[in-house]
């Protein structure tokens, strides 16, 4: 029997939806084709010699459909590919012809976002030079610290972030020529012939040769300088204005974050899409709503963007931030600075919320190779063995492990490690772990991978605490807390105390009212409902914001957070308080010399 075209398209069209459903086919075709695209380019241009961003830059500035197109947007200023190419040829042939600089020698850039942090580093790869990207937040030791590591013959330093350069950090770098980009400087590289530099200087750049010199976050303790292949984070840089480069649309630069101007400036650029990192949405979404001055409307959803993209998007942030300013799509991806692979979350719906990576059937084959979350002993926070073979055991579907990528024999080609580092870089690169002689990279981060092909972030290894012989994963405890109404930042990490075995739970929060014995109760009450007893945060510990327990990427910091602990002394303005007969109560000098006396038990 014959079935009508008008029943067997629709029943056609509802089973091949069902099976992309299930297999997560078109997904997986997305994600492919990309991958294959960008081998493919990465292979021509090994072949080419023509490794260098440079390049690239030099071939969309002498297209004549490209050239005139805009390519960095800063403040009022535009710059299109042709006069951005010009600039670097200025940068280059200056700082070269000044400074002596020779191919394959590092300059540190200490630059606070601008137009010209992109066009100096482009203008340093014009003359083979590497560009050391250094985090303009930092002062003293950390800075001291990263100079030295980065062995560069130049630093270039921002005039606004020149005071950092004291306190020490130049007696201790006596030998290292330190330059500020003062005006005169600039009216001089503005005069400066522009020169294009032979390709003798750039030559053999292979894919696994420096580019540039990125330092890890620093989220456990100092930062370490990353070997990054073909602004200062990573983000920026290889995901955001690497992505503008080779697509040759324009990357739109703003100074420094801030939740008054972002949406301000995303109008005023007209962009389509931004770029988030760490707890930025986060902000955004507390700040309160935009309303246009004369017509008394919400801005929230008055803008052009239709994808944000970035990694460290919260779940508990996730579905609120799209609903209320209006994105029609999240690309989330997990990637750490010095790694060698990356996984993508794009999603329209709900169905990928919270995940940092997301396969169907088909890519989720290939990529069994080449990832594998490995069980975790989390008393030593090293892998577990077999007895007898010593290989490594991979958890199964929702379970919790650490995520590792597969390397070649060849460790070099998938990943450079630290700069001059080889105790850090070999800490990164397990052994023998699903076969005898195979290596993998060790990323420290704890996630599980769902049934449905979703990965998720649990924690950072060592942010995991143990207390009363029980795990206490700092991520779950942080987004149970950022559930309550008046928990606008949750910051969770484990304290050690005097007396006692394990470290104790403690929570360092941002209120939206100040902590009145009521908002204490509510406090106590919510985190029971939603933890296990042992989980509850023992302190909490109250503060005007967490500014100075983030990185300059909005990253979350615990290492400082646990270092002060819960001393009264130690904690600055912050209010601490006790779990104490039911409820959260301030603690105060004499209770820390309690527990120091030993005359306190939690």
């Amino acid at each position: 029997m014959s079935i009508p075209l008008a029943l067997s398209v629709p029943a056609a069209a509802a089973a091949l939806s069902y099976l992309d459903a299930k297999t997560g086919f078109w997904y997986d075709r997305k994600l492919i084709r990309g991958r294959l695209r960008a081998l493919l380019h990465h292979r021509l241009r090994e072949w080419k010699d023509r490794c260098n961003s440079f390049y690239r830059l030099e071939q969309l500035a002498q297209d004549k459909s490209a050239a005139g197109r805009p390519f960095l947007l800063y403040n009022e200023r535009v710059w299109t590919y042709a006069e951005a190419y010009e600039m670097a040829l200025k940068y280059g042939n200056y700082v070269k012809t000044k400074f002596g600089l020779k191919p394959k020698d590092i300059v540190a850039l200490d630059m606070q976002n601008s137009d010209h942090f992109v066009l100096l580093a482009f203008g340093l790869w014009s003359i083979g030079a590497k560009p050391a990207f250094i985090n303009y937040n930092l002062t003293g030791d950390a800075l001291t610290h990263c100079l030295k590591v980065a062995e560069a013959a130049l630093v270039l330093v921002d005039p606004e972030v020149a005071k950092n350069m004291d306190g020490g950090v130049r007696a201790n770098l006596e030998s290292l020529r330190i330059e500020l980009l003062t005006p005169e400087m600039m009216e001089e590289v503005w005069v400066t012939e522009p020169i294009r530099m032979p390709d003798s200087d750039r030559t053999g750049e292979l894919g696994k040769e420096m580019a540039i010199l990125i330092y890890t976050s620093g989220t456990t303790g100092l930062p370490k300088a990353a070997i990054c292949m073909p602004l200062y984070h990573s983000s920026a840089t290889t995901t955001g204005l690497a992505h503008c480069l080779e697509a040759g649309c324009t990357f739109a630069i703003g100074k420094t974050f801030s939740t008054k101007t972002f949406w301000k400036e995303a109008r005023a650029y007209n962009a389509s899409m931004i770029q988030y990192v760490g707890e930025t949405c986060r902000y955004l979404l507390a700040a309160p709503p935009q309303i246009d001055t004369v017509t008394g409307e919400n801005m929230d959803k008055k803008h052009n963007i239709r994808l944000a993209f970035g990694n460290g998007l919260r779940p508990d942030v996730w579905e609120k931030f799209r609903d209320r300013f209006g994105i029609q799509a999240i690309a989330e991806f997990y990637g750490t600075t010095e790694g060698c692979l990356g996984t993508w979350n794009l999603t329209h719906n709900d169905y990928g919320s919270g995940a940092i990576g997301r396969t169907g059937w088909l890519y989720g084959l290939a990529m069994k190779y080449r990832l594998a979350i490995i069980a975790i002993d989390p008393e030593t926070d090293q892998p577990r063995r077999n007895a007898k073979t010593w290989l490594c055991h991979q958890v199964g579907r929702g379970e919790v492990g650490e995520l590792m990528m597969w390397l070649p024999k060849d460790v070099d080609k998938e990943f450079q490690g630290y700069y001059k580092n080889a105790a850090a870089t070999q800490s990164k690169i397990l052994r023998d772990v699903l076969r005898k002689g195979d290596a993998y990279f060790r990323s420290g981060d704890l996630v599980s991978l769902d049934h449905q092909g979703r990965m998720y972030f649990h924690d950072r290894i060592g942010d995991t605490f143990r207390w009363k012989s029980e795990n206490v994963s700092t991520t779950e405890v942080g987004e149970a807390l950022s559930a309550h109404e008046l928990v606008q930042e949750a910051n969770v990490y484990g304290v050690q105390l005097p007396n006692h075995d394990g470290r104790a739970g403690s929570a360092a929060l941002v209120l939206r009212r100040p902590p009145d014995t009521e908002v204490l109760r509510s406090l106590t009450e919510h985190a029971r409902k939603r933890l296990p007893k042992y989980a509850v945060p023992l302190f909490l510990r109250v503060s005007e914001d967490l500014g100075h327990a983030v990185t300059g990427t909005n990253k979350q910091q615990k290492h400082q957070l646990r270092v002060q602990g819960v001393d009264p002394s130690r904690v600055g303005g912050d209010r601490l308080f006790w779990l104490k007969e039911g409820t959260y109560v301030p603690f105060r000098q004499r209770d820390w010399d309690g527990l120091n006396a030993g005359k306190a038990k939690l």
